[in-house]
C-alpha cells in the first residue's frame, strides 16, 4: 500500500494526470471515498492523463451508471453509488468492458467489490481539509504493484 498526501486541489490534479499517462489497455482502477471526497474530480484528471480532449464533460455518471469518453484509450467511466445489488453492476456487461481494449475507472467500486476483476488497482480517498485528500493505494496484481513502485518517482508538487 501507498499513501500520497494531496495538499489541493492541484495536486489531486496532478496525480490523476500521472496516473493517467501510465495506465495500459485493460486498467481498471476502482475508487473509494465518500461523497465528496474527489473520485469524480480524479477521474478527470485521469481522462486528461489519457488525453481526453476536453475533461469538462467528464461529470459523474450516477444517474446513467456508465459514461464512455474518447481519449488515447476509451475510457469507461462507471458509478455503483446507486446499485442496490453487485448483480446490477454485472448486467452492465461490465466484464466485457474489463476485457476490452479501454480503461476501467469505477467509483464507489466498494458496493462491486466482488464483481471487481483480482487485478485492479484501489485508490481510497480520505478528505483531509477543505481542498485536501489523501489517497490511499493498493494494488491487486503485479502489473499495479509496479505502477505503485513507479510513484517512488512523483513528482514533489504532489508528494
Amino acid at each position: 500500500m501507498r499513501i500520497i498526501d494531496l495538499p489541493d486541489l492541484a495536486a489531486t490534479q496532478a496525480f490523476g494526470r500521472w496516473l493517467g499517462q501510465r495506465l495500459w489497455p485493460g486498467a481498471v482502477v476502482a475508487l473509494i471515498g465518500p461523497l465528496g471526497a474527489g473520485k469524480t474530480q480524479l477521474v478527470r484528471a485521469i481522462a486528461e492523463g489519457l488525453g481526453l480532449a476536453d475533461s469538462r464533460i467528464v461529470t459523474s455518471p450516477t444517474f446513467v451508471l456508465m459514461q464512455e469518453y474518447p481519449a488515447r484509450l476509451p475510457i469507461y467511466h462507471f458509478d455503483a453509488y446507486r446499485l442496490h445489488r453487485e448483480a446490477e453492476f454485472a448486467d452492465l456487461g461490465v466484464y466485457e468492458y474489463f476485457q476490452g481494449g479501454g480503461v476501467c475507472l469505477i467509483e464507489w467500486a466498494d458496493r462491486v467489490r466482488g464483481c471487481l476483476p483480482a487485478e485492479h488497482l484501489c485508490i481510497m480517498l480520505e478528505t483531509t481539509g477543505e481542498t485536501s485528500r489523501r489517497a490511499l493505494i493498493e494494488a491487486k496484481g503485479e502489473d499495479y504493484a509496479k505502477l505503485i513502485a513507479a510513484m517512488g518517482g512523483i513528482p514533489r508538487f504532489f508528494v
